[in-house]
């Protein structure tokens, strides 16, 4: 039974679970990654606020070998069109998740959203966030050793 631990995350979350990263879409949806307080998972949820319409891979210890976390930085500032690109992905039945948090200096703006990429015709869905309502940021996986750094950069 999923339990609300928190107006962000309600619904979204066991007991033993804490929420790494959510973010609520433009189309209403919510997006909640967390892992168990020891973590023995990682896990991938995804719905309205109440129903999780899809979830991913389970709570198993060899969930945190199905993500993978890519970025990319570049300095400087919008003289340089400075970037701070962040990436949490992994793969279900022909579709590549890409869960983002993007900075970019150029626009003085920062993305959050989930890519939802067909493997088979590369069509790309863009299902955009609303930044304000982000909890968390993907930059932490940089140097936490939880997710093996992958090199894919989505932008």
């Amino acid at each position: 039974m999923l339990l609300a631990t928190g107006s962000h995350a309600q619904g979204y979350l066991l007991k033993n679970e804490q929420a790494i990263f959510s973010l609520s879409t433009a189309n209403g949806k919510r997006v909640v990654l967390a892992k168990d307080r020891a973590n023995g998972y990682i896990i991938y949820r995804f719905g309205t606020k109440s129903k999780v319409e899809f979830e991913f891979p389970g709570k198993s210890a060899d969930s945190w070998k199905k993500f993978k976390y890519s970025f990319d930085i570049r300095g400087g500032g919008t003289l340089n069109e400075g970037l701070d690109l962040n990436y949490i992905y992994f793969e279900n039945d022909g579709y590549q998740y890409v869960i983002y948090d993007n900075y970019i200096a150029a626009d003085k703006r920062s993305y959050v959203g989930i890519y939802v990429i067909n493997l088979k015709n590369n069509n790309t869905t863009d299902i955009k966030g609303l930044y304000s309502s982000r909890k968390g940021t993907l930059s932490d996986f940089r140097d936490n050793g939880l997710l093996q750094i992958g090199d894919q950069v989505f932008d």
